[in-house]
């Protein structure tokens, strides 16, 4: 269907199916989701009353994109929402929200615009290989600076098994102890100091 100036209707009915009446066609809150993310313009109607419900909606398929896990809004922003509602500043908050996220848009484009500038052909697939090299060099970094062979985090293993290492003999975890307790003696006589 050709976009035009008019926004397309959208009906909801009693069993909260979605009718669109530009396509003559039901429709999910999925395909709501990228229509918005076309920038195709729509209203959402009451079948029943006649009321816009365009905004519940709309809320309505922020809600299903934070349950399925595609968190976008963090819980102090979600709080600081919430806190809104009912207090004198409640009326500037939406005008600020559009203005905010209109600008962060445009700044997002200007930097796609830049990244495809400066890496020709795929832009995220160079930045992918440069975090792939700096993650290999991380940990090249934590094998090398591993003492006794001590715990590498999840997903840092060594890709071939190292030659075993000797456990130090107890006199040199003896030793080890009295050095760490002789440090943390001189740090408390600093700190009372």
């Amino acid at each position: 269907m050709a976009k035009t100036d008019e926004p397309t209707i959208i009906k909801k009915y009693a069993n909260r199916r979605l009718y669109n009446t530009g396509t003559s066609s039901y429709v999910t809150l999925e395909d709501l989701a990228e229509m918005v993310k076309s920038q195709e313009i729509f209203v959402v109607y009451d079948a029943k009353s006649g009321d816009d419900i365009t905004r519940s909606v709309l809320t309505q398929i922020i809600f299903e994109q934070e349950g399925k896990g595609q968190n976008l809004l963090p819980i102090a922003f979600l709080r600081q929402l919430i806190r809104f509602y009912g207090d004198s500043m409640q009326n500037l908050v939406p005008s600020y929200l559009e203005f905010s996220l209109d600008g962060f848009a445009r700044e997002q484009e200007k930097f796609r615009e830049q990244m495809t500038t400066a890496f020709p052909g795929n832009a995220f697939e160079a930045m992918e290989e440069h975090v792939r090299r700096n993650t290999e060099m991380f940990e090249r970094a934590m094998r090398m600076f591993s003492p006794f062979g001590a715990i590498i985090p999840e997903g840092f293993a060594p890709a071939a098994p190292a030659k075993a290492e000797e456990k130090p003999a107890s006199s040199e975890l003896d030793l080890l102890k009295q050095q760490m307790e002789e440090m943390k003696k001189k740090l408390d006589s600093l700190v009372s100091k």
